[in-house]
């Protein structure tokens, strides 16, 4: 990517005197001075129009989509040769994850109330999709919209929080201490990308820390944890509400067809999905160019920036909704539908400039540079990625605690 600047409002200092950071790479970085309303003023406004009808329309292609595949592969029983139908279990598992993983996106959009102006419909369409994949929705939709009024905040983000230099050189645990070997980097991959978004789910893991508060107690599946409110209370029960019954059927079909089938025509598509959407969103906040802000040097419109665009080809833009390629325009205004993403992207990138964020690189190969570069964070005020790996341009306070 090339060298990105940016500039800095400070009222009756002059541009020299600004601070200038430096990426992971050494490249210069200074906070972007544009505002909330020079975004939402350049988008056109019929980019925030939404039709129910329209995102319906989706929600119906998709289930298609899930309902071909699962009718082909009740025939994958008649193939004869053990190695074709191991590959077209594999093939099949691939396929039905990734359509999983477009509706896990238009529940999203319910959650963000782009799906329609209806929130009783967003509301019912995106708790049936998503407790269909084991998500709940409510909880979820809370803790997201929390993420997206504090993206990029040291303090008040709610997922993929980085550590700070200190925290990282303190844990000094068997993780941290082999982290510069890629087969470790490859062993966390693996763990992440597979539990990752339970574990968020489950533990709050990659969130916010909550002092005395550890463990399930910070569950998403629980009314009394840190990140909810007690007007929360409802929503959070009506979620697992949604779990118990979509487990509760999950039960019965393994009852009915064992545990074999029920892996193969459900859980490995899920366990697909959950790469998905940790991967989409590892790599939609963590990369070595970009900041992450404490309390002075933090605004909405600088958080919303602290994001990128990157590119999966067709699947990306026809299965996934264009979530990876127009990620930043929906941090700006989350209630702006999908299929409008792309204009509204093309509009805010004339007000963005070089403080727009793009990687076009293959998706996997981003996603192992990243795990090799963002290991924490470091600096004051603005802070930005350094690593353990001698790559790029080395932590100020050194490689390791001795």
């Amino acid at each position: 990517m090339s060298t990105i600047t940016y500039t800095q409002r400070r009222p009756s200092v002059s541009l020299t005197s600004k601070p200038v950071y430096k990426d992971a790479f050494g490249r210069d970085f200074v906070p972007p001075e544009f505002t909330i309303k020079d975004i939402l003023d350049a988008i056109p406004k019929h980019c925030f129009d939404r039709s129910l009808t329209h995102s319906l329309a989706y929600v119906a292609r998709d289930i298609f989509y899930a309902s071909c595949l699962f009718g082909l592969a009740t025939q994958i029983h008649f193939i004869p040769y053990l190695p074709a139908r191991v590959v077209a279990w594999v093939l099949y598992g691939f396929c039905q994850g990734v359509v999983g993983t477009g509706l896990w996106v238009l529940a999203h959009e319910c959650g963000h109330g782009a799906f329609s102006p209806f929130k009783l419909a967003n509301d019912v369409v995106g708790w049936l999709l998503h407790s269909a994949l084991l998500v709940p929705y409510h909880s979820w939709r809370i803790t997201h919209s929390k993420h997206h009024k504090a993206t990029g905040h040291l303090t008040r983000d709610m997922v993929f929080v980085p550590r700070d230099v200190t925290r990282y050189k303190l844990s000094r645990n068997l993780a941290e201490l082999t982290e510069e070997a890629p087969l470790v980097t490859l062993y966390f991959l693996f763990i992440q990308q597979l539990f990752g978004f339970p574990a968020y789910l489950a533990y709050n893991v990659t969130g916010q820390k909550y002092a005395g508060v550890s463990g399930f107690r910070r569950s998403h599946f629980v009314p009394s944890a840190p990140m909810f409110d007690a007007k929360d209370f409802w929503d959070i029960i009506i979620s697992d509400v949604g779990i118990i019954v979509a487990g509760t059927l999950a039960y019965l079909g393994i009852q009915q067809w064992g545990w074999a089938n029920f892996a193969l025509y459900y859980f490995i598509p899920y366990l697909w999905v959950n790469h998905w959407l940790v991967c989409i969103t590892y790599l939609q906040h963590t990369d070595p160019t970009l900041p992450h802000y404490d309390a002075s040097e933090w605004n909405f419109a600088r958080g919303a920036a602290a994001t990128i665009d990157r590119d999966f080809g067709f699947i990306g833009r026809h299965f996934f909704h264009e979530i990876i390629e127009t990620h930043v325009a929906h941090h700006y205004s989350s209630r702006i539908p999908f299929y409008h993403a792309e204009e509204a992207t093309q509009a805010i990138r004339k007000v963005m400039g070089k403080h727009y964020r793009q990687d076009k690189t293959n998706l996997i190969l981003a996603l192992w540079k990243t795990a090799r570069t963002c290991h924490f964070v470091e600096g004051e005020g603005v802070k930005m990625y350094r690593n353990a790996n001698g790559i790029g341009i080395p932590p100020k306070e050194g490689r390791r605690a001795q």
